[in-house]
């Protein structure tokens, strides 16, 4: 357990700086993002086994960051924020947070929740970094999208649309989930941007809007990625 590498989701430097002294002087390794998607891309690329998460982060609220990362994983994460209504707890426990703590907080209280949390974590079970939907293969960690094995290229927001598409595939995915996961909770309007990344995305993986065999359409409402029969 103390080899543990733990992500640190925190947009003020100076709780990262003391974060940093008290985590790595308790042995473990340390991750730190200070942007919500930034710390959703590095839980899935870097293999994290424990991360701290503020909930007041400048591009999306931190309950976001809890929901995206469990769509596809169960590691455990561990909430340090000054928001200490028991609305905002629950909350945040209700999106997947495993533990919750306040700031201000005592060092040595954080790093036993720490260590308590990594005793419970499951080792068998670990992210899944490859969805593979033929046509498509998907691979979450290295960024890339394949369609009957051939490479395709796509904008990082594109990329991040057929992802959340594909991990909810068979299922219906709405404006407001992609918005606010993709784009961020200030962006729930701005619908157009939506529009324009999926008809980018069905331009680029010759999906016909008419007659699609990937991307479905539910009008109003939102899109739905077509799972392989």
């Amino acid at each position: 357990m103390s080899e543990a590498r733990i992500l640190i989701v925190e947009d003020e430097a100076p709780i990262r700086r003391f974060l940093r002294i008290a985590i790595e002087s308790a042995g473990f390794t340390l991750l730190e993002a200070d942007r919500g998607r930034l710390g959703i891309e590095r839980a899935a690329t870097e293999a994290p086994d424990l991360v701290i998460l503020d909930l007041g982060l400048p591009d999306m609220d931190g309950k976001a960051v809890i929901s995206a990362i469990r769509e596809w994983s169960d590691l455990p994460i561990l909430v340090l924020s000054v928001r200490d209504a028991e609305t905002e707890k629950i909350a945040a426990l209700d999106a997947g947070a495993d533990d919750y703590v306040t700031k201000p907080f005592a060092t040595g209280e954080l790093l036993a929740r720490l260590r308590a949390l990594l005793r419970s974590r499951k080792p068998a079970v670990a992210a899944k970094s490859t969805i593979s939907l033929p046509p498509l293969r998907i691979d979450l960690a290295a960024h890339t999208v394949e369609i009957d094995g051939r490479e395709v290229k796509l904008t990082r927001k594109e990329f991040e649309v057929l992802a959340l598409l594909a991990r909810h595939a068979g299922r219906l995915v709405t404006h407001k989930q992609l918005l606010t996961t993709v784009w961020g909770p200030a962006h729930l309007a701005d619908t157009h941007y939506l529009r324009i990344a999926i008809a980018h995305l069905r331009e680029k993986l010759h999906d016909d809007a008419a007659n699609p065999r990937i991307i479905l359409t539910e009008p109003g409402v939102g899109y739905r990625m077509i799972a392989a029969n």
